[in-house]
């Protein structure tokens, strides 16, 4: 039975520290790659990157090139190179992976130095490309369509791709996303360092969702709440979002100098690399206080997706086909009911979406090493929507006796969090289910109301 019970809130967790991406993990990523390319019989992978984009090129680079495009370059024999703009060019030389530097001024902002008098085909002509019998592009998404053949479909610049077919026109020219996000993809599974690694954002954005929620008030403005959630100069990788009563006005999507006013549908969202944090509600302290018309409001949204939540929390375990979790949500909130259109579950990293096995007839398998994304969006008309989105990671026992011997600070908060989500909100977690913050599962759908939430408990 799903109740809204007053209960002991998360507690904020503190001394969370960024932890590096190790030298062995990224030479482990970069032989992941290697031999996906070799399996794919690719001679070449060109990777691109721009700042919303860039995910891929980090993972081997270690960097996004800010507010220019690149790419990198790889060779099945590990030569590397990086093509890079006017600002970019000197982090080629702190890359995680050795490459050497070819300067492309197209790359850089508009009406920047063009003194480089060579073309765009004359500059990816550096790189070799020449040499390949088979080159893989790779974006940022593996597009799979019915009606399409994916693999011929590029989300890259339209002068980069032309102008590599131009340097090397007898390759085979495919797109290669997929060997980083796609089924079996080397991104989709972490191991303890890259979880430690990402599970800093993950348990910061949640500390930051808690101090939102605990100063919204009447009167507060958007721009008051939504400070709480920045920290540490840390970079979003999701845009942040306080808004009270009507959203989008003027296609507005930031937060502005609007007050909360008792009544109002409030949305929150913040996110770091390796995890976000999103809430919806209403601001009041109890139903009385909803209008008429949603008075019903815990009954006809909150409760049957707190539901979903806890059967998603309960059933995921390691060596589940995606589908028969979709499916599963798709019992217990059933889609043409409460009118979920995206995939109920995501995998995360440095992107807030990565990719996600969780779809329809998806014989895509649960892993360990997964890093998730708990995205379930009901929606009725008339009423606010209801959220209490977060992340867990899936371990198995080889994993988590990593954890617990390299990172003994983050076993014990999972151990915390797990403790709160069983105890505390009544749902029962595998032993495989690692919480990557403190609020994973706190619904709280009437935000004045710092002491109630949504929990599960015996009949």
């Amino acid at each position: 039975m799903i109740v809204l019970k007053k209960i002991k809130k998360p507690e904020y967790e503190e001394d969370i520290k960024p932890v590096l991406i190790s030298d062995e993990t990224i030479k482990d990523r970069f032989d992941k790659v290697i031999k996906k390319m070799m399996d794919g019989l690719f001679d070449i992978l060109v990777i691109y990157a721009d700042l919303e984009h860039g995910g891929n090129f980090e993972y081997l680079t270690g960097f996004l090139p800010r507010f220019e495009e690149a790419l990198l370059v790889i060779h099945k024999d590990k030569t590397a190179y990086m093509i890079l703009g006017n600002e970019n060019l000197n982090k080629c030389s702190k890359s995680r992976i050795k490459c050497l530097p070819i300067h492309m001024p197209h790359f850089s902002l508009p009406n920047q130095p063009m003194d480089n008098k060579e073309s765009v085909f004359e500059i990816l002509s550096k790189a070799k490309l020449d040499r390949a019998n088979k080159i893989g592009l790779v974006g940022w998404k593996n597009i799979l369509s019915a009606k399409e053949d994916s693999k011929e479909l590029f989300d890259i610049p339209h002068f980069i791709v032309e102008n590599i077919k131009k340097v090397n026109s007898k390759a085979k020219i495919l797109n290669a996303t997929d060997l980083f996000i796609g089924e079996d993809g080397v991104r989709t599974v972490n191991n303890a360092n890259e979880v430690a690694h990402y599970e800093f954002g993950a348990a910061l954005a949640g500390n930051c969702m808690l101090k939102a929620m605990d100063n919204i008030a009447p009167e507060k403005s958007e721009m008051e709440i939504a400070s709480f959630l920045d920290a540490y100069g840390q970079d979003h990788n999701v845009v942040s979002i306080m808004a009270t009563g009507e959203r989008f006005e003027k296609a507005n999507m930031y937060p502005t100098d609007k007050k909360i006013k008792v009544g109002d549908a409030i949305s929150i969202t913040t996110g770091f690399k390796g995890g976000l944090q999103s809430r919806a509600g209403y601001a009041v302290k109890c139903a009385d206080q909803l209008d008429d018309k949603v008075k019903d409001y815990l009954d006809v949204l909150a409760i049957p997706y707190f539901k979903a939540v806890k059967t998603w929390l309960e059933n995921i375990r390691i060596g589940m086909k995606g589908g028969e979790l979709y499916d599963l949500i798709e019992s217990v909130l059933p889609k043409k009911i409460y009118n979920w259109s995206l995939n109920p579950g995501h995998l995360c990293a440095d992107e807030e979406w990565l990719s996600s096995p969780i779809y329809k007839g998806s014989k895509e398998t649960i892993k360990s090493g997964m890093l998730l994304q708990i995205d379930i969006i009901p929606s009725k008309k008339g009423y606010a929507g209801i959220s209490c989105e977060s992340g867990i990671f899936m371990a198995d026992e080889t994993l988590r006796n990593e954890i617990r011997t390299q990172y003994p600070q983050m076993q014990k908060r999972i151990e915390k969090r797990r403790e709160y989500i069983v105890k505390t909100l009544g749902i029962n977690l595998s032993k495989e289910v690692m919480p990557t913050s403190g609020m994973v599962a706190y619904c709280r759908p009437f935000l004045l109301n710092y002491d109630e939430a949504l929990i599960s408990e015996a009949d």
